[in-house]
């Protein structure tokens, strides 16, 4: 009997991308630039209207990657939130709206019907859910999607505004960027990837949750703004997609289509889904547990003797 060995090394560990700035707890001494990473938000909202009220010092600039794919409800959210900037600051804090050309769902669109190639559209890999696979469990995409449609054009910008040309170094520590995480959110934080940027974590800074964010607009009288994501992003929760279905039809109907395309896209290996259950989005069951018969859980029995 022959035996065979398989004497090829395997293929080496793809590095993670090294992050090459820093983060600061409190402001960063003699930086060129301020800027406000605006997700639309609550996190982000509340940061800003922080400095609204005083709360906060000004930045010099506030930043909101558009990636194309957001709810009508956010795009509202962010027209608000530019009036009341402009109004608060008298028109000395820059607002900016940026993005990477198109949208995913634009590509995703292109490449179902065979468009991608003609349109130079490149793929960009997003932590879709998968069927099937060498362990036969399925698995998740990659998550290149917020690097390529986020990152990436606020860095852009932040270079723009500094002053420097693409590829022209920059001192490091040149740009502080507010980012609004919080609490409850915390492994989400971390160093800049460029050496010349260094992030800022104020919610952090105030120990405030997501909770504590609604419970201060809502104490200052301001609109609670929804989760800002794009709709058809995988990590939504059952209460999310729920949401979505039964208050926005448009968005549903959108993700439906976009949930259905990635499973049309040539050249798939695997099939995609949107849901974790991978199955179609429009067959998930989306039923809260009491709609499933669950009774309420807080009913006396008498087991404390009284």
């Amino acid at each position: 009997m022959t035996t065979v060995f398989e004497l090829s090394s395997p293929k080496p560990a793809k590095l993670p991308r090294v992050r090459r700035g820093g983060w600061s707890w409190g402001p960063v001494d003699g930086v060129k630039l301020r800027v406000l990473s605006n997700g639309g938000g609550i996190q982000s909202t509340t940061l800003i209207l922080m400095m609204c009220v005083g709360e906060l010092p000004w930045v010099d600039h506030i930043i909101h990657a558009d990636v194309g794919d957001e709810s009508d409800a956010t795009y509202a959210q962010l027209d608000w939130l530019d009036g009341q900037i402009k109004r608060y600051s008298n028109g000395r804090v820059g607002t900016h709206r940026v993005s990477r050309g198109g949208s995913l769902s634009d590509r995703i669109r292109n490449r179902s019907a065979g468009r991608g190639v003609i349109n130079n559209d490149r793929f960009v890999s997003a932590p879709f859910f998968t069927s099937g696979g060498k362990s036969g469990r399925g698995g998740q995409g990659k998550r290149q999607c917020t690097r390529e449609f986020k990152i990436e054009p606020l860095e852009k910008k932040q270079r723009e505004l500094l002053g420097f040309r693409p590829r022209q170094r920059i001192p490091s520590g040149s740009c502080e960027v507010w980012i609004g995480i919080s609490t409850d959110e915390v492994v989400r934080a971390g160093a800049a990837f460029t050496s010349w940027t260094v992030n800022r974590y104020p919610l952090l800074e105030k120990r405030m949750s997501r909770r504590d964010c609604v419970a201060w607009l809502q104490a200052h009288d301001f609109p609670v703004p929804p989760k800002s994501a794009c709709i058809f992003c995988p990590y939504k929760t059952n209460a999310e997609w729920r949401w979505l279905r039964d208050n926005d039809p448009k968005a549903w109907a959108d993700a439906v289509e976009i949930d259905r395309l990635i499973r049309e896209t040539p050249g798939m290996r695997e099939r995609e889904y949107l849901h974790r259950d991978r199955v179609p989005l429009d067959q998930v069951d989306l039923s809260t547990d009491e709609e499933r018969g669950q009774g309420m859980l807080m009913i006396c029995e008498a087991g404390c003797g009284l």
